[in-house]
C-alpha cells in the first residue's frame, strides 16, 4: 500500500504544473517606470505617496502638485508668492493634508502646512538663524514629525511638531553627538531623515571624514552616531535612508560631483543603524532616494533606477531615466525628478 502511495504522489506531482517562484516573477515582470504628465519643468524632490491614486510632488519655484487620479492629471496647489523657495520635502497624509519644506540659509527655510488640498496655506515655521539650513522632514505618524537642519555650533538641530506641524519647537542640543567638521545633510531627495514605528528615527549625514547615521530610538529626544562604508566628502555621504521596520534599513548616497564613481553606494543594518555594512553587489554610481516595497528595495538617481528582491544584498538595474526621489505605499510607487517627471511603477 506504502509503494502505491508514493507511485500516486510522484505521478500527481509529474503531472502537476510548476508554479512560478517570487524570484522568477520577477525575472518575468521587471518592473518599469510609466511617466505621468505634469505639464511644467520644475525639478521635484520632494515627493510623498499617498495611494495608487493620490500623491504630492514639490519642488523648485515654489512649485507642488497633488494628483488624485493616479496621475492622469496633476493640479497646481503650492503657496501663493513662493516662487523663489526651492520646496524639497514634502509629507502627505491623505489627499487634503499635507506639509511642505522649503530649504536654504536663514529665513529661507521654512514649513507650510494645508488642510484643503492645497487651496489654502499656512506658513507654521520659519528659521531665523543664518547658520541653520532644513534639509528635510518626516513624521511618525499624522502628529508627530520632525525637521533636520544642518549643524549649527557643532551640533545638529532639530525641530518637533507634536500637533501635525501646525506649530515646532527646537530639540534641546544637549540630545545630539557632536559633529564631525564639514558633516551636514543632503537635501536631494526629502530622505535625509526616516522614522519607522513610533519612536524610531534616523539622520544622514556626509560631508565629514565619515558618512554617519544618526539614530533616535526615543521620538527625537537623544541620538547617537554610527560610521557607514560609504564614501564622503563636500559632495558625498549618505543621501536616503528607508526602514523597513524599526531594525531593517538601507543607507545609499554615493558621490553627487562624480555620479559614475563605483561605490560602495548602499550599505546595510539589521540592528537599528547601530551597524552598517556593504553589500557584495550595489548599484553602479549614485543614488539619491530609496523605498521598500514590500520585502523589495527601489533606488532611484540622476543614472537610473534599480531593485534589489532580498534586502539590499544585489541589485538590478530597470530603468535608465533620471529621478531624485521614490516614495511607495501600499499598491504603489511614485518617483519624481528633473524637468517636471514624474512616474507610477508599473
Amino acid at each position: 500500500m506504502r509503494v502505491v502511495l508514493l507511485v500516486l504522489a510522484l505521478l500527481v506531482s509529474i503531472a502537476a504544473p510548476a508554479s512560478a517562484s517570487p524570484a522568477s516573477s520577477v525575472r518575468e515582470r521587471p518592473p518599469r517606470w510609466e511617466l505621468t504628465p505634469t505639464g511644467v519643468t520644475a525639478q521635484f524632490r520632494g515627493l510623498s505617496a499617498v495611494s495608487a491614486r493620490v500623491a504630492w510632488v514639490s519642488g523648485t519655484q515654489g512649485t507642488v502638485l497633488r494628483t488624485v487620479d493616479g496621475g492622469a492629471t496633476w493640479k497646481s496647489v503650492g503657496p501663493p508668492g513662493t516662487e523663489t523657495l526651492q520646496f524639497r520635502d514634502i509629507e502627505a497624509f491623505d489627499s487634503g493634508h499635507a506639509v511642505v519644506l522649503s530649504i536654504g540659509p536663514g529665513t529661507d527655510s521654512r514649513v507650510y502646512r494645508t488642510d484643503d488640498g492645497g487651496a489654502h496655506w499656512r506658513q507654521t515655521f520659519q528659521n531665523t538663524d543664518a547658520a541653520a539650513f532644513y534639509d528635510c522632514l518626516a513624521f511618525f505618524d499624522p502628529w508627530r514629525g520632525l525637521a533636520m537642519s544642518d549643524p549649527v555650533d557643532g551640533r545638529f538641530r532639530v525641530q518637533a511638531t507634536f500637533d501635525g506641524g501646525r506649530s515646532w519647537r527646537p530639540v534641546p542640543e544637549s540630545g545630539f553627538p557632536p559633529a564631525l567638521p564639514g558633516e551636514a545633510g543632503f537635501a536631494a531627495s526629502g530622505q535625509c531623515l526616516t522614522t519607522a514605528g513610533p519612536f524610531d528615527a534616523w539622520l544622514a549625514t556626509g560631508g565629514g571624514a565619515t558618512a554617519r547615521v544618526l539614530h533616535s530610538g526615543d521620538g527625537g529626544r537623544h541620538w547617537t552616531a554610527s560610521d557607514t562604508p560609504l564614501p564622503s566628502s563636500p559632495s558625498a555621504g549618505v543621501f536616503a535612508l528607508a526602514f523597513r521596520s524599526p531594525s531593517q534599513g538601507v543607507a545609499i548616497g554615493g558621490d553627487f560631483a562624480n555620479p559614475d564613481a563605483p561605490g560602495p553606494a548602499v550599505a546595510l543594518t539589521r540592528d537599528r543603524g547601530r551597524t552598517w555594512t556593504t553589500p557584495g553587489q550595489y548599484p553602479a554610481g549614485y543614488r539619491s532616494g530609496l523605498a521598500w516595497r514590500g520585502g523589495t528595495v527601489l533606488a532611484v538617481g540622476p543614472g537610473g533606477s534599480d531593485y534589489s528582491t532580498d534586502g539590499g544584498r544585489h541589485w538590478t538595474s530597470f530603468d535608465t531615466g533620471s529621478f531624485d526621489s521614490v516614495d511607495c505605499v501600499a499598491g504603489a510607487c511614485w518617483a519624481s525628478g528633473s524637468q517636471g517627471r514624474v512616474a507610477r511603477l508599473r
